[in-house]
């Protein structure tokens, strides 16, 4: 069976995959696949692994008559019509759990560069502009028992609050389900959307992007939060409207954030959120550890064997 790969995959995975007696076609070039070209190579193929950059929609479905699974190389699954997948028989896989750690110690590092103002300083002390110790250089913001916010308590929402525990925070949380776990061990507090924005000092998003989330950080939801307040985005950059943010910064009504994600993406040379010092960026690197990487290929690798092989997928996606 023909199995297509969008893009190169770190460790083994290929290579297990084409031991299984499958003909493995790769893209090897750089960046995204060419969209033409994908509608071109799914003609015949009976597995695609994709990433976030590459659509799964009607149009390619149309095209890949012989599809039987779409394994997704990625948590998140906002670039495939799932719905349209199941109807016609398509099984569609990702990749949870393997990333979790990773993507939360990812979260903290920007939580605490945003904090501290890590990257102004590195920026100062690279240029020549440190000139001695000062009581009033860079001073930042207290994490030790300040108020974390974590909106979307899913498995990278609990780790990261789970990091909170060594740095004596409250924790609130905002979800459609309760962490009672979370609730007993870490005396977490599920909250309203209204009260998690008010009462935060650090606000970190973890919420998948649906209609109901698309861009709920606007400037009516950025003027409720602390003037002294940090957002971090580790999750999906369609959840943040991102000229509001930059509005919000600009005026006081918040005080920096931390984006790993953007909207689009990646953002484009002239988004203003990357003039402003208040903002520490990263290129979408919340999974960029070698145990998460090459796990979320192995087990890109192993849904699509299993289905190729009549086998349950490990990780399915449900409509």
């Amino acid at each position: 069976m023909k199995i297509v790969i969008t893009r190169n995959l770190p460790g083994t995975a290929e290579e297990t995959i084409a031991k299984n007696s499958h003909d493995v076609w790769v893209y090897n070039g750089d960046g995204a696949i060419p969209r033409d070209l994908l509608l071109e190579k799914v003609k015949d193929a009976d597995a695609i692994i994709t990433l976030l950059t590459d659509k799964v929609d009607a149009e390619l479905l149309d095209k890949a008559e012989n599809l039987k699974i779409v394994a997704n190389y990625a948590v998140g699954f906002d670039n495939i019509d799932v719905e349209e997948c199941l109807k016609r028989g398509v099984v569609c896989t990702n990749t949870p759990d393997v990333l979790t750690q990773a993507t939360a110690d990812l979260t903290w590092a920007l939580l605490m560069a945003c904090a501290r103002r890590v990257v102004e300083g590195h920026k100062m002390t690279e240029e020549g502009g440190y000139k001695g110790w000062s009581p009033d250089l860079l001073i930042g913001q207290d994490v030790w028992g300040s108020t974390l916010g974590i909106f979307g308590a899913g498995r990278i929402g609990r780790a990261v609050a789970e990091r909170a525990r060594g740095f004596n925070m409250k924790i609130l949380y905002t979800d459609e389900f309760p962490w009672e776990e979370g609730e007993r061990t870490l005396n977490a507090e599920k909250v309203n959307f209204e009260t998690l924005l008010k009462e935060s000092d650090f606000l970190s998003l973890h919420a998948p992007l649906l209609p109901s989330t698309e861009k709920l950080l606007n400037l009516e939801a950025f003027r409720k939060m602390k003037k002294t307040s940090i957002l971090i985005n580790a999750a999906r950059g369609g959840l943040i409207d991102e000229p509001d943010l930059y509005r919000a910064i600009i005026e006081g009504e918040i005080l920096g954030a931390g984006l790993d994600v953007y909207d689009p993406e990646p953002p484009e040379k002239n988004n203003p959120l990357l003039s402003l010092d208040q903002v520490v960026l990263a290129p979408h690197t919340g999974s960029a550890s070698v145990n998460s990487r090459n796990g979320m290929a192995d087990l890109a690798a192993q849904n699509v064997i299993n289905v190729l092989s009549g086998i349950d997928p490990i990780t399915p996606i449900k409509g």
